[in-house]
């Protein structure tokens, strides 16, 4: 197998100069823009909590989609590999963050909620789509498997042939 090495680029612009530069805590803004090669830009700020702009992707935010978007496509690769057709994916990711004393902080976890719906669905293939097939994507995520707190996931998998007014399978 070649483990040959990826290399990832991106620009990052600062876009809060208010004129003053960071005279004072308060005095600039924390927009900024994120480029690459052939995508739209993504534009960027802090969390409002740390006079970020509402309408920007803070980086709190996008440590969580990230994950979830690892999660989700290293998912559906083993979804593949195990014969699981997978009709449908959502997720409702959570993280929690500490601040510390010194104004430092970190995440000290994170909780994937996947909701994946499958074609088909007997008990053997909802039973694999749902714990062994997470495990398994878990196992090859690159995000997850570069941080150094918790990522769990806490899936629900959903037959497509039990969508018609049934409860989903617990998950």
């Amino acid at each position: 197998m070649n483990l040959s090495e990826h290399r990832y680029t991106l620009d990052l612009e600062w876009t809060g100069n208010r004129g003053d530069g960071t005279s004072s805590y308060r005095g600039y803004g924390r927009d900024h823009m994120i480029r690459a090669a052939g995508l739209p830009d993504l534009p960027g700020t802090a969390d409002p909590t740390f006079h970020g702009d509402r309408d920007r992707w803070n980086p709190e935010q996008l440590l969580l989609a990230a994950l979830a978007q690892c999660h989700m496509l290293s998912y559906l690769h083993v979804a593949v590999r195990n014969g699981i057709r997978v009709l449908a994916y959502t997720d409702a990711p959570e993280g929690t963050l500490r601040l510390n004393r010194d104004g430092s902080g970190e995440f000290t976890s994170v909780v994937l909620h996947p909701r994946v719906t499958i074609a088909g669905g007997g008990p053997k293939e909802t039973d694999l789509a749902t714990g062994p097939m997470h495990a398994d994507a878990h196992r090859l995520c690159f995000i997850a498997r570069s941080v150094n707190f918790p990522v769990d996931f806490r899936p629900e998998t959903i037959a497509a042939a039990r969508m018609q007014g049934e409860a989903p399978l617990p998950g």
